[in-house]
């Protein structure tokens, strides 16, 4: 390789590294540090005559935009309804205020509603009612918290609507909804078992306490919570339309971007809610994230580090796929663990994407890769957004969450789910599935 070419190939690697040393340090908004790390790849990619504006824009997905815009409008109209605060009171009352019940069905609910809403957006909404319901019934919140997100971020990786590395993921290799659901779901099932055997062991002090309070929580109204019992009806009525369609757009020609934005623009004409509050909600910085990611990205790619990557995998193949797909998901999961996840598997998709040109059998990497990230981000409290968040919330509470009490259970969740992955990514390779 001669100076011309390893000179903007050092460049554009330092503005990665430093970018997501940025992102992981957490100082400075994370959409800030990779939209300046965005503009400073282009200025550097046209400096060096490697990459242009057109190529920037080129290197954007927009189909996980479409899908990302599509759901979150969804979410937005979904939170003016109460239905969340509604369904987790219910809840409460229907485990009598049981600890480890409270525990199991609210980690069920979460994991439910993270397979088909945003996990950060979830726990903001359950969370809270889950402090409420601790203190109403006079019991610890930290199991309840703590099983709450790790238990969404499992939940999440069973389809490709329910974490954003499965959105980007499915968009890169065209995977369908079905795909996901067929493939992860299963695997997600046996992990959620494992989790919830571990917390109950993990937490057995806390999970032993008798509530005091039970009458309080009786009293508790959950329609009080239920804003617009109408609009809930109807919007869930349309989500099911929406999901329907997700379940066939391989099959009538659709992008799953295009299935979100039909719901989205289902949910504005038939709900019709403030749509200046609506907006005004969006969380935009996310957009800017991803935006700027894919702008990153397309750098490296263009610079031809990412071709060097490539190459040192494939290399890996001549021992078999399924060491590869180990190495893959075991890799994903560490680094997921230590630094956010979603620059990590922008930076994976087109290293995947290009060894199907050196012909390899790329679908079971794309399945450990969505495997890896997804239950590695249990392993510390900064793996995921999910975990970042619920930890906020919980210094609400008299025994907050805090990062030592995350590494204690945290990494046993994470390594055993793994394991149970590499176990069925084994499995399924040798029988064909993936």
């Amino acid at each position: 390789m001669d100076e011309i070419s390893v000179l903007p190939l050092v460049v554009a690697s330092l503005i990665f590294l430093l970018t997501f040393v940025g992102i992981a340090w957490g100082r400075i908004h994370r959409a800030i540090v990779a939209f300046t790390g965005a503009v400073l790849m282009v200025v550097v990619g046209i400096g060096f005559g490697i990459y242009s504006e057109s190529q920037a824009v080129a290197a954007i997905d927009f189909n996980t935009i479409a899908l990302l815009f599509g759901l979150m409008v969804v979410v937005e109209i979904f939170k003016t309804t109460g239905v969340f605060p509604y369904l987790a009171i219910k809840v409460g009352k229907l485990t009598k205020g049981s600890p480890w019940r409270l525990m199991l069905a609210l980690g069920l609910f979460t994991t439910l509603v993270s397979m088909f809403l945003d996990n950060v957006t979830t726990i903001m909404l359950v969370a809270p009612v889950t402090i409420l319901l601790a203190d109403i019934v006079g019991i610890s919140a930290l199991p309840l918290l703590m099983g709450e997100a790790l238990l969404s971020n499992i939940g999440g990786v069973a389809t490709l609507i329910g974490d954003p590395p499965n959105v980007l993921i499915g968009s890169a290799a065209a995977f369908s909804f079905t795909d996901f659901l067929t493939h992860l779901a299963p695997i997600t099932v046996f992990a959620w078992l494992l989790t919830q055997a571990l917390l109950i062991v993990m937490f057995r002090k806390e999970l032993s306490q008798r509530p005091t309070n039970l009458a309080h929580l009786q009293d508790m109204d959950e329609r009080k919570a239920l804003v617009h019992p109408s609009a809930a009806r109807r919007m869930a009525v349309m989500l099911g339309m929406v999901l329907v369609l997700f379940f066939v757009h391989d099959r009538i020609g659709l992008a799953p971007g295009f299935v979100a934005l039909i719901g989205a623009a289902l949910g504005l004409i038939v709900i019709r809610p403030p749509l200046r509050r609506i907006l005004s909600d969006m969380p935009w910085d996310v957009f800017l994230f991803f935006v700027s990611l894919f702008v990153i990205v397309g750098g490296l790619e263009a610079c031809g580090l990412l071709t060097l990557v490539t190459k040192a995998i494939a290399s890996l193949t001549v021992y078999g796929v399924e060491l590869t797909a180990l190495v893959i998901l075991w890799m994903s999961a560490i680094m997921a663990s230590l630094v956010d996840r979603i620059p990590f598997t922008i930076a994976m998709l087109p290293i995947i994407g290009a060894l199907a040109a050196h012909g390899v059998r790329v679908e079971p990497l794309w399945w450990a890769l969505a495997l890896g990230v997804g239950f590695g981000a249990n392993g510390t409290p900064i793996g995921s957004m999910t975990n970042v968040m619920t930890v906020s919330i919980s210094e609400e509470t008299g025994t907050p969450l805090t990062f030592r009490e995350w590494l204690k259970r945290g990494p046993l969740v994470a390594f055993g789910t793994c394991a149970i992955a590499s176990l069925a990514l084994i499995a399924g390779i040798r029988l064909g599935f993936f």
